[in-house]
């Protein structure tokens, strides 16, 4: 806003004070000096309490002369700068020829040439002065501000060049041994201190008249501005206020405009900005900036006219976010309005006629500036009949269009394509207010036929480079981002019309459609934008569809399949932050409103294992997901084919549904602070479901038509979800509960019975609170369903322990199981060991194995029967001559079979090789035949 152009207007405007002397060339005179000849060169010698006191004396003749040759003689001593240590008396002594300059005016000059020294750097003898003489400093440069009274033009010029030059220091012109330069930064920070803002400010009233000193106040109060200190002080003397309402004043320079707003602005960023706000929220003030812009707008041909618009709109933007500004009495809304759409909408209104923007960087500024006011400005109801005559649904739909080839723009298409963006942002806000004219418009038609060409293949390159256009570069992704804005902002009014109409015109269809576009679409560049435009469809989905029995038909099966595959996303994205949880919660809400209540689309989605979709994601025990989960849960769970997917649902650990959702109450309920012993049994007994939270309160007596701690505590948390649930599914029939399941299942059960206790003996507290006493009947029925609810408490704590005893004995058996099995174990170890033993023996001893394989023979004989039956053939189970314990095999001498067929019992039994021919009666046995692989044999014969 500060530019160079306007800068060296300012300084080419500035009245002169240098004076320029010329004299002939003189031959310098090269000598040596002392450094104690050049201290006093620098500094001489002199008095300063004697200066003052010469001041205030009175009464003699040649006074007046004396006290100027002082002053005079002052000035040249301190010619190089004033030292910290003399800077209070040398201010003393500029007040006093202040005061004088009334009666005076010889004086004006002396105190005309100390304010110029002070606009040297202040100079330190020591590192601490800055530190020591910081008071008096601050005190001295505050006394600046106070001069300003005096009527001399010249005299408050030069105060404001000297405050200029704090901003802008020069180094000494010689320097000075013993002393240093103050830090740059040192008077500016005694500016603060010393409050030299605030007093300046106080100075510009009785500048009123006197264009010339106003344009260098405003200037100082331009440097003094970027101050974070110095605008707490200008705010607080009405700066804000008082500048503003002088904006139109005349000035030919152009200088008080550049400057003021320069102000302005300052305040704004580096003081409270709502406190500036409301010193700007008058009518003086608007009524100014009003002109001003409207002068600009209009006649302003220059850079740095345009620029200077923009920035005026800026602040108007930002006072308009006041609601108690009268931007409509002043008349800025209507004339902003009309600015706003003259271009796109004829007027014949005489501020406009012949007006035309360019394409310059300015006015393309300007455009953006007037569509973010208007978003402002409608959320005054006052506005929306102006913005109705004004035409500004018209105005900005012309921006919702596909661009048309070979079309002559005023824009360039980078500019066009920002603009059209922003034009349907800014519809996305204003027109909830303007339903009837949106629909007069046939704005559903129109966003509709825009969203086609958002989808479609045709080619067309987006430039992607405004913040709106993000994420949009070389697609239509930001165009159709906005434009399921505007819709999903329409939806959102709930309106039947708008809602029927865009049904009637197959939104459905068509949105649904896009959803799976996206999904072919999809890559890892664009994920974010992605993700908005899916989650945005399905919102709009669930608003068309929810309570429209219709709508839910049309969503059918094309609308599951698109809510299971987003169902079936990877839960590790979900903490991506790309968008994945938003999107979530969108699917949810459609399956909410698009599917339940439509028996058709509910059997598809179970059929397609949606439900055990929706387990997994409660599995994830997410807390933001559960609450809205469960609620669907519930609503499923109507339907008599959803139990059997819930009951075959199997989770991590084979786990079941049943036992997710208990597990899910217990971690519910330690959050809540809800009182259990270590076994999850109930403590108290009277209150059974109380939380932390409940304790804590106390019981205050409510209206009847306000819900108490007791109901709230139902809406707060899942706990009730979960009892539906599994109050639909049968508390008798739950597979896969452990015993710490069943505990908690016992409190599950009597929920809704430990709920009604808890609101009765809140309604009893609060009878009792209020000092009412109900008549017997009625008192006794409290004390019944008090005493009944306790005894419910008594009755599952009774059924918990029997529980936990049973488990205990349960456990104690299984223990006892282990530890048999475990002694069965070692004892069969034990024999294998014998057993191994044993065969050691055998194999090492001879007699041992002599021994051994009598026991084994006697064993066998006596196992036999002792008489043989009559005609029975014996066939022996051992190898004669084999001296081995073991058992010699499933091997049999079959004596009744011919020796010479087989050869003996050690012959050959391979059988498979020989060739047994068949002549007609016993198998007789043939020479071996040769076969692959197997070495010759000769004739065993």
């Amino acid at each position: 806003m500060f530019t160079a152009e306007a800068a060296e207007k300012a300084e080419a405007r500035e009245p002169s004070s240098r004076i320029k002397f010329s004299s002939p060339r003189q031959i310098p005179i090269v000598g040596v000096v002392t450094e104690d000849e050049e201290v006093q060169g620098a500094f001489k010698s002199m008095d300063l309490n004697r200066v003052i006191k010469l001041f205030e004396e009175t009464g003699k003749d040649d006074l007046e002369e004396r006290q100027l040759k002082s002053v005079k003689k002052l000035v040249q001593c301190y010619q190089n700068g004033f030292p910290l240590r003399d800077l209070a008396q040398i201010f003393k002594i500029l007040n006093l020829c202040a005061e004088k300059i009334k009666t005076q005016p010889h004086f004006i000059e002396p105190a005309y040439n100390i304010i110029k020294l002070c606009g040297l750097p202040f100079l330190k003898k020591k590192a601490s002065d800055e530190i020591t003489y910081a008071e008096d400093t601050a005190n001295s440069v505050g006394l600046l501000g106070d001069l300003m009274k005096i009527q001399n033009s010249e005299l408050r010029i030069q105060i404001c060049k000297c405050i200029i030059d704090f901003y802008h220091a020069e180094p000494p012109k010689k320097h000075i041994p013993g002393y240093q330069q103050a830090s740059s930064s040192y008077k500016i920070k005694m500016a603060e201190v010393g409050g030299l803002a605030k007093t300046m400010i106080q100075s510009l009233k009785l500048l009123e008249n006197q264009l010339v000193e106003k344009l260098w106040v405003l200037k100082a109060l331009q440097h003094l501005s970027t101050s974070e200190v110095n605008c707490t002080l200008m705010v607080k003397a009405q700066a804000a206020s008082g500048i503003c309402a002088h904006l139109n004043d005349p000035d030919p320079s152009g200088q008080l405009l550049f400057r003021s707003s320069e102000i302005l602005w300052n305040l704004l960023e580096k003081s409270s900005k709502e406190e500036v706000i409301q010193q700007l929220s008058n009518l003086k003030c608007l009524l100014a900036l009003k002109e001003v812009f409207k002068n600009l707008f209009i006649r302003g041909v220059s850079h740095y006219d345009r620029q200077l618009r923009n920035d005026i709109l800026v602040i108007t933007t930002i006072i308009s976010q006041n609601p108690g500004a009268p931007m409509i009495e002043s008349g800025f809304t209507r004339d902003l309005i009309l600015f706003a759409t003259f271009n796109e909408v004829k007027s014949q209104n005489p501020l406009v006629k012949g007006l035309k923007l360019s394409n310059s960087y300015e006015d393309f500024e300007l455009k953006k500036l007037l569509f973010n006011i208007i978003v402002i400005l409608c959320k005054d109801l006052s506005t929306i009949q102006l913005l109705i005559d004004g035409k500004v649904i018209l105005a900005l739909f012309t921006y919702v269009k596909r661009p048309e080839k070979h079309k002559i723009l005023e824009w360039s298409a980078a500019q066009y394509e920002e603009l059209q963006l922003h034009a349907i942002a800014t519809l996305s806000s204003v027109a909830p207010f303007l339903i009837d004219e949106y629909m007069f418009y046939n704005g559903n038609a129109q966003v509709l036929e825009f969203l086609a060409w958002c989808d479609n293949e045709d080619s067309f390159f987006s430039h992607g480079n405004s913040f709106h256009g993000a994420g949009g570069r070389g697609n239509k992704f930001a165009q159709m981002r906005y434009s399921l804005r505007l819709l999903r902002a329409m939806v959102y009014l709930e309106n039947d019309t708008i809602n029927k109409d865009l049904c009637e015109k197959g939104a459905i269809q068509q949105l649904i459609g896009i959803f799976k576009n996206t999904i072919s679409k999809y890559n890892d560049k664009e994920e974010a934008i992605l993700l908005e435009i899916q989650s945005d469809i399905l919102l709009i989905l669930s608003g068309l569809c929810e309570h429209h029995i219709p709508g839910k038909e049309i969503f059918g099966t094309g609308g599951v399949d698109i809510i299971l595959h987003v169902m079936k996303t990877d839960p590790k994205k979900l903490q991506s932050g790309l968008g994945y949880n938003v999107l979530l919660y969108s699917t949810l809400d459609s399956i909410w409103c698009c599917i339940l209540g439509c028996y058709p689309s509910e059997d598809y989605f179970l059929e397609k294992e949606g439900i055990f979709l929706l387990l997994d994601l409660l599995a994830l025990n997410q807390k933001k997901f559960c609450n809205l989960i469960l609620g669907i849960m519930v609503e499923f769970c109507d339907n008599p084919k959803t139990a059997a997917h819930v009951n075959a649902w199997r989770g991590k650990k084979d786990q079941t549904a049943a036992s997710l959702l208990i597990k899910l109450w217990r971690k519910e309920e330690k959050e809540l602070g809800v009182k259990r012993d270590k076994y999850g049994k109930i403590v108290d007994t009277k209150k059974p479901l109380f939380t932390s939270f409940q304790e804590e309160q106390k019981i205050i007596p409510l209206p009847a038509n306000c819900p108490t701690i007791a109901v709230m505590d139902v809406a707060e948390n899942i706990r009730a979800k979960i009892y539906a649930v599994l109050g639909k599914l049968d508390f008798e029939n739950l597979p896969g509960l452990s015993a710490e399941d069943f505990v908690t299942l016992c409190i599950i059960h009597r929920y809704l019975d430990f709920k009604i206790g808890e609101i009765w003996n809140e309604i009893y507290e609060e009878i009792k609170l209020e000092k009412l006493r109900p008549v017997t009947t009625d008192k006794k029925i409290l004390e019944s369903i008090t005493a009944a609810s306790e005894n419910i408490g008594k009755m599952v704590v009774s059924l918990q322990s029997e529980m936990i005893e049973s488990q205990a004995r349960q456990d104690v058996q299984n223990e006892q199981k282990v530890y048999t099995k475990i002694q069965a174990t070692h004892k069969q170890r034990e024999l294998a060991n014998k057993s191994w033993g044993n065969f050691l023996a055998r194999t090492s001893n001879a007699k041992t194995l002599k021994k051994a394989k009598r026991l084994q023979e006697k064993a066998i004989e006596s196992s036999r029967y002792g008489e043989r039956p009559p005609n029975a053939i014996f066939h022996r189970t051992d190898i004669k001559g084999l001296n081995a314990t073991v058992p010699s095999g499933g091997v049999v001498t079959v004596e009744s079979t011919p020796a010479r067929l087989v050869g003996g019992p050690l012959a050959d039994t391979d059988i498979a090789l020989k060739k047994l021919p068949i002549r007609g009666g016993a198998l007789q046995k043939v020479k071996a035949v040769k076969t692959v692989d197997e070495p010759k044999k000769s004739d065993p014969t």
